[in-house]
């Protein structure tokens, strides 16, 4: 029987997650040489854009074995302009390895992957690499892991001639009595067995009760178990993948332990063949699932259309070594095809619980070079938004299609992709930041029945917009009686209040919202197109009364300067309208904490040197939204928007009629 275990490679960009992913994968045999990233033969970064660049951009798969259990192992991007990878990845994880630098430590994009691994309840092992590079030290790192990441770390090793090509990795021994008492007292703050034998100073447990403790607490968040290496010289490797198996939650499963379980499971990544047809990568969490199956899938986000479904016409178990493997059962990975609408995030089954970052917070506008591609650059476009969802494409009237990104690093790729993989050259405009409004209260309109045309209508219509708590989304409920209306009036009229609420009225998509049919009714010779007319003019009116709030991105930002420069920079970051939350007297300076507006972050980072004489430095991230003060920004609307509401309050005048 094969256990399975799916691991995530995480670390802020250059702390060497792919060079460790390479040497895992040597080490296990699973390839015969080892590639580098500086030499663009990785097994992982497969694409041109990748190889050239020497980033991941996409999450990529690969398995090897420790022991019985296979393991397949999810290479993320580094860069924060493809968090979103990360994010996607996150959904499918039995655990991660958490990558840092013995040189640079602990950054900031690796505090943003911490907190997200704790809120997803992943388990994780802590890797700090690089040991043989000049000016590695562990040991201060393994403190800045404490105070910047987690206090519950553990060191299970220890690091000779640190800093040098000689450096060695001597993991604890479970024998060895300080070892030994390191970890019990590491445990003991959640086990009442281990505080009692500690405090009291008997005989602590021996070592396979011990190391059984420290499995079951690894699993549970509540320690995260720190190893050193460098994946160049292969050194601590080869614990780091006993402690894979030893120390995270493995899965065991076979086609006859399925039970007749429906498959639930999700799909994290699409690749695309030269022919354009679909791979999708399948992460199985129950159930079993055969080629030729009949499946059916919903999608992530739900303002999109319903479920879609289709038979598998191909099926590849990631790691498989016989036939019999063919069958997905759960915990295992799939690669599958034949579903031509197969998009990323989409899932079998009920979702999962998984924290999230913050979306993207810019926008920019790209048109073809030649006039003649625009067909070619809206497919090329859309293919890419399957494997990322987040891109969102719209139309600019007189401008072009728009996008949404993470950062100008994102833009970049995207504009290689299209030349490279689709023949399609593009121009992107400068980026601008997006905006997302919400209700401000509580508002209603409706519409009823009048027959007299060209102004009339043969539908009613009644809306109430009200707001729900963050996070919620778009939510459509319904106080009349449901089946009052012919299924599909009623699927067009929730159909076009998600359509519509993607601009609100300023322009800019509607969430945390939600929109209750309070009337509803036709008389022959009604037509859905009767319903997507008037439900948005109904809808947006209801908006108007309820008012809105227009909200901005804002980054979390740590920014470490000489004692001389904090005045200075503390008053620029005002002037920027940051929000400085902590300051802390540090060895060379200060550290501030705090956000700052995503429209103001190239600003600062522009100037940042003259206010510290070149001796600044700082990190951002994406960390959500605030309430814009002062004038509001206003989005332009597109031209698939049948509303405008100026122009339909004029056509209302002129019709004279009440609502």
């Amino acid at each position: 029987m094969t256990s399975t275990l799916n691991i995530g490679v995480l670390a802020h960009v250059d702390a060497g997650k792919t060079s460790l992913t390479e040497r895992l994968l040597f080490e296990a045999g699973a390839i015969h040489r080892l590639g580098s990233v500086d030499t663009g033969d990785t097994t992982t970064d497969t694409g041109s854009i990748e190889r050239e660049r020497g980033i991941t951009v996409r999450s990529a798969v690969a398995g090897f074995r420790v022991g019985s259990t296979r393991v397949n192992l999810i290479d993320t991007p580094g860069h924060t302009d493809f968090v979103a990878e990360v994010e996607r990845a996150l959904a499918v994880l039995d655990g991660a390895v958490l990558v840092v630098s013995a040189v640079e430590g602990v950054q900031a994009h690796t505090r943003l992957l911490m907190r997200v691994l704790r809120e997803s309840g992943v388990p994780v092992l802590v890797f700090v690499n690089k040991t043989d590079r000049s000016g590695a030290r562990p040991e201060r790192v393994f403190a800045e892991i404490r105070r910047r990441l987690t206090d519950r770390a553990l060191a299970m090793d220890t690091v000779r001639d640190a800093g040098t090509p000689h450096a060695r990795t001597e993991p604890g021994q479970w024998r060895d009595p300080a070892f030994a008492g390191r970890v019990a007292e590491a445990l003991a703050e959640h086990d009442d067995g281990l505080l009692a034998a500690v405090v009291e100073d008997r005989p602590l447990p021996g070592p396979r009760a011990l190391s059984a403790a420290l499995r079951h607490q690894v699993g549970r968040g509540l320690v995260y178990p720190v190893l050193c290496g460098s994946a160049v010289t292969g050194a601590g490797v080869r614990a780091l993948s006993r402690a894979l198996t030893a120390l995270l939650p493995v899965t065991t499963a076979t086609p006859e332990t399925c039970g007749g379980e429906e498959p639930r499971g999700t799909v994290f990544a699409i690749e695309r063949a030269p022919s354009g047809e679909k791979t999708g990568y399948l992460r199985l969490r129950a159930g079993c699932l055969e080629p030729r199956a009949h499946v059916e899938f919903e999608r992530a986000d739900p303002s999109d259309e319903g479920p879609h479904g289709g038979r598998i016409t191909g099926l590849e178990v990631v790691g498989a070594e016989d036939e019999r493997s063919r069958i997905l059962v759960a915990g295992e990975i799939g690669r599958i095809r034949g579903l031509p609408g197969l998009r990323v995030g989409d899932r079998m089954g009920p979702p999962t619980a998984a924290a999230r970052f913050a979306g993207p917070a810019l926008e920019a506008v790209v048109r073809p070079r030649d006039g003649g591609d625009a067909t070619r650059l809206h497919a090329a476009l859309t293919a890419l938004a399957d494997q990322d969802p987040l891109i969102h494409l719209r139309t600019v009237p007189e401008e072009g299609l728009s996008v949404l990104l993470y950062g100008e690093v994102q833009k970049e790729v995207i504009a290689a992709t299209l030349a490279e993989d689709f023949g399609v050259r593009a121009v992107f405009e400068r980026s601008r930041t997006t905006h997302t409004e919400r209700p401000a209260g509580t508002g209603s309109a409706f519409e009823e029945v009048s027959p007299r045309r060209p102004v009339g209508t043969w539908a009613t219509v009644g809306l109430r917009v009200d707001p729900v708590p963050e996070g919620t989304g778009v939510v459509f409920r319904r106080e009349v009686e449901y089946g009052a209306l012919i299924g599909a009036f009623d699927r067009a009229i929730e159909e076009t209040v998600r359509d519509t609420l993607r601009q609100g009225l300023y322009g800019w998509p509607v969430t945390d919202c939600a929109v209750t049919l309070i009337r509803s009714g036709f008389v022959p010779p009604t037509t859905p197109a009767d319903f997507r007319e008037l439900t948005p003019l109904v809808l947006m009116r209801a908006l108007d009364r309820a008012g809105t709030r227009v909200f901005e991105p804002v980054h979390g930002f740590e920014l470490e300067v000489p004692a001389d420069a904090l005045g200075a920079v503390t008053a620029r970051l005002n002037g920027l309208g940051a929000r400085v939350r902590a300051t802390v007297e540090a060895a060379e300076g200060w550290r501030l904490e705090g956000e700052i507006a995503a429209r103001s972050v190239d600003a600062f980072r522009t100037e940042l040197p003259g206010l510290s004489r070149g001796e600044g430095v700082w990190w951002t991230s994406p960390e959500g939204e605030r309430p814009v003060t002062g004038p509001v920004p206003r989005r332009a609307r597109t031209d698939g928007n049948p509303l405008d509401y100026d122009e339909y309050l004029v056509h209302r005048a002129n019709a004279g009629r009440r609502g």
